[in-house]
């Protein structure tokens, strides 16, 4: 088969599979809010409309409880909107200097507040991210408090009904390889789970598959995005006219994130280690950029769902 015959199957196939919409059998799909955060304000229902339309249900709400206020929305507006159209909630992204010993009860605060609003939209989980790379994370026992913190978090969460787990992140105390095993190593695994995200494995330097199946026993939900690194050729520029000169380091990671199927991370291992487990839970494809507007990222990642994924795991 010649090139120009078999991009006109890869086509064919594509445009097939985007009249169908992911599955939600074991697996739930979801998007993250954070990645409208880089487009021209519009109302959250235009949010909740690609998301019932492409067939990602959930939601992970970023800026929290700050979004409300952007998106000029009550919870109870949210509520009823979401369920108009038949979406969940998934979880919230949240953080904080769990690092800090004295920081401890107003992590616990917070995660208890978070939930609190996740449990009255229905949902189960809370996304936990580590701290930022900051001189006082490296101090000695900066680590360890970080984990025991999380453990509180973790203990809180299940009192509540919830699952806390960490979600690794770049420029973050859990980055690299070693600190995610060391992270789980330091944690209680009938307590804290793992929510890793795909890109930043990667980006960071794990061997993304490997990693998962390492730790395939804690997986509480996870994120799909794919990634290779790429140096840009000129500045990024937000369709909400924020700038990332092409020698940041921003400039380089937003060229670095692109639709599932169309970059480095092997997926189709990743799915294999799902099915290994059974996993049931929710994966959320977080784009931190889609080049030609979110609706026809989440087509594309949602093609590539129903063409590839779900023939080895649903």
């Amino acid at each position: 088969m010649n090139r120009r015959a078999f991009l006109a199957t890869t086509a064919a196939t594509f445009a097939n599979a985007a009249a169908k919409v992911p599955q939600k059998k074991n697996i739930k799909w979801a998007v993250s809010l954070g990645l409208w955060g880089h487009f021209k304000p519009g109302p959250i229902t235009d949010v909740f409309d690609i998301m019932r339309d492409t067939g990602f249900i959930g939601i992970r709400f970023t800026g929290f409880p700050g979004f409300l206020k952007t998106y000029n929305v009550t919870l109870a507006e949210v509520e009823r909107e979401m369920s108009k159209r038949g979406l969940e909630a998934f979880t919230i992204s949240y953080g904080g200097p769990a690092h800090l010993a004295s920081k401890e009860a107003d992590m616990l605060k917070g995660a208890k507040a978070a939930m609190e609003f996740l449990s009255k939209l229905g949902a189960k989980h809370l996304v936990v991210f580590s701290p930022g790379r900051t001189p006082d994370s490296k101090a000695p026992g900066a680590f360890e408090t970080m984990c025991k913190t999380y453990n509180k978090i973790g203990e809180l969460a299940g009192e509540m009904g919830f699952r806390a787990g960490l979600h690794n992140h770049l420029d973050q105390m859990v980055e690299g390889p070693e600190e995610v095993d060391r992270c789980m190593q330091l944690t209680d695994p009938k307590l804290f789970w793992f929510s890793p995200d795909t890109a930043h494995l990667h980006l960071g330097g794990s061997n993304v598959p490997e990693k998962m199946e390492k730790h395939k026993h804690r997986l509480m939900s996870m994120d799909y995005k794919d990634a290779r690194w790429t140096t840009p050729t000129e500045d990024w520029v937000s369709e909400n006219g924020r700038v990332s000169p092409k020698d940041s380091r921003s400039a380089k990671f937003f060229n670095s994130i692109y639709d599932l199927g169309d970059a480095d991370i092997d997926f189709l291992a990743c799915h294999r280690t799902l099915k290994s487990v059974k996993f049931k839970g929710w994966i959320c494809v977080d784009l931190d950029t889609a080049r030609k507007g979110p609706r026809h990222s989440y087509e594309r990642s949602g093609a590539y769902i129903t063409s590839k994924l779900e023939k080895i795991y649903a």
